[in-house]
């Protein structure tokens, strides 16, 4: 017979002083966190931002592909063994806190935090460019507006009802990607009943210039063009800690990664390569999976994609609001940032953090519509290489937490990382590769970003190095050791 989770096991995190509520609540149920987990790895990037690498590497996209998923699989593996030992709200950010010290649990939390507020002002206007398509008397910017509202108020409801959301919105992108993956397979083996495509077939792997037309080099540019496509993988840990049963939650999400990259992105890029030649002028004019889908002759495939689109966009905003307000509110609890963040309402939601998070992604709308080259082109660029930061720290956090875990809490280790530390160092030194070969990168803005990414982050990191050293807290607030207790799971 198991024992029912406590409070903190269940993700009831304490409140500072003088909240109307209790913390956050248990509101997700399993039907949500598995689909949580599932759409947080399929992002409108997917969609959209394929074609490019596809034109960049040919076929051989598919190894840029499994290279970077083999280190997302790598990394949030490693998250796993530290969020299932310690479920908590702050997921990387709070075992940072930890493992490395204040000063990196502060920085990699804003930063992050930065990343999906201009997130939000990116799938905003994304999502209102199709709508405006489809209703242009509402103009672009009322569009945003408006889907920027729903999904506050909905995430202002309770932590359940974006749950819900994100079940739908993550359950249609589930079955459009299988249907595609599907429908398309039968296509290139030529059995699909009404369907005969003069362009399907497997040669299309390796002909046209072969599979790695533009040479081995160009799968490393590919990595540089879909990595940050795969971020988002890492909100099933942080959701967790509002579940009935956060480890198990997080042990589940872990021990499934590797399928649902294989399946989403691996399976689907190869019906793409395999529908049509990766030179076809199609996949850059109309984008890689409406080019697929009209190589097939299926009516208004264009129209079919803007839908699956805009549903990833939107799946992409919930979860991104829902991101940035629970890493504001555990920066909160942790005295790292204003106090007010740790504050919740009755039914377990930060309703200050939202509403600061909303806020910033709709100053970044405004930067968009106004200054889209030069002020909002500055925030982009210097969030792109945020993803990287964070796997960065998950790998350094890593190797500093499993040894706190042996020595305290060894029955806690209920997901391990594999060959450890030897994987988790060869995991580091990859992704230190990539940002260094972002350097070499003038194409792609590859150096640019990491440039202004690294510049951003030293601005942050002498924050917190400074706060540190003065021993000060934002707003004045003392620390609460059972907050502190309770966030980092000690």
């Amino acid at each position: 017979m198991t024992s029912k989770p406590t409070p903190t096991e269940a993700g009831h995190v304490p409140g500072g002083p003088g909240e109307p509520g209790g913390g956050l609540q248990a509101g997700l149920k399993n039907r949500h966190l598995t689909m949580i987990a599932i759409g947080g790895v399929i992002g409108a990037g997917l969609f959209v931002g394929s074609s490019s690498g596809i034109a960049t590497a040919g076929p051989g996209i598919l190894l840029s592909y499994a290279l970077v998923g083999t280190l997302v699989v790598l990394v949030m593996r490693m998250l796993g063994e530290m969020s299932a030992a310690n479920p908590t709200s702050g997921s990387f950010s709070a075992h940072a806190d930890r493992a490395l010290g204040r000063w990196a649990g502060f920085s990699i939390g804003w930063l992050y935090w930065f990343f999906w507020v201009v997130v939000l002002a990116v799938e905003a206007t994304a999502g209102a460019k199709i709508l405006e398509g489809w209703i242009p008397a509402v103009p672009q910017w009322g569009w945003a507006l408006i889907v920027m509202i729903v999904l506050t108020a909905t995430n202002l409801v309770s932590v359940g009802s974006y749950g819900e959301f994100e079940f739908w919105f993550a359950g249609i992108k589930v079955v459009a990607i299988g249907a595609f993956i599907v429908v398309g397979a039968l296509a290139v083996f030529g059995v699909l009943p009404g369907v005969h495509s003069d362009k399907a077939g497997l040669d299309n792997l390796t002909g046209h210039g072969g599979f790695l037309p533009h040479g081995p080099g160009a799968i490393l540019t590919g990595v540089l063009l879909v990595a940050f496509s795969f971020m988002g993988s890492e909100i099933a840990t942080l959701a967790a800690g509002e579940s009935e049963d956060p480890r198990r939650a997080v042990t589940k999400s872990t021990n499934s990664i590797i399928w649902r990259i294989a399946v989403f992105y691996l399976g689907s890029i190869l019906v793409v390569v395999s529908l049509l030649p990766w030179d076809d002028a199609s996949i850059a004019e109309k984008g890689s999976y409406v080019a697929a889908l009209d190589s097939l002759g299926i009516a208004h495939a264009g129209q079919i994609m803007n839908f699956i689109v805009l549903t990833s966009v939107l799946s992409c905003l919930n979860s991104g609001l829902y991101t940035a307000s629970r890493m504001a509110f555990s920066l909160g609890v942790r005295g790292d940032a204003p106090r007010a963040f740790a504050r919740t309402t009755g039914r377990g939601v930060p309703m200050t953090a939202i509403v600061v998070s909303v806020l910033f992604g709709f100053l970044a709308v405004f930067f968009n519509y106004k200054y889209p080259d030069s002020v909002f082109l500055f925030l982009v660029n210097s969030s792109g290489a945020v993803a990287l930061f964070v796997w960065l720290v998950i790998c350094f956090s890593q190797l500093r937490m499993r040894k706190i875990i042996q020595r305290e809490a060894p029955e806690k280790l209920i997901v391990k990382m594999w060959l450890y530390p030897y994987l988790t160092w060869a995991t580091a030194a990859l992704i230190v590769f990539v940002l260094g070969y972002m350097l070499t990168d003038t194409e792609h803005d590859g150096r640019e970003t990491v440039l202004l990414s690294l510049l951003v982050a030293a601005v942050v990191l002498v924050i917190a190095v400074v706060r540190q050293k003065m021993g000060s807290r934002t707003a004045g607030a003392a620390r609460d050791p059972e907050t502190e207790r309770a966030e980092v799971g000690v």
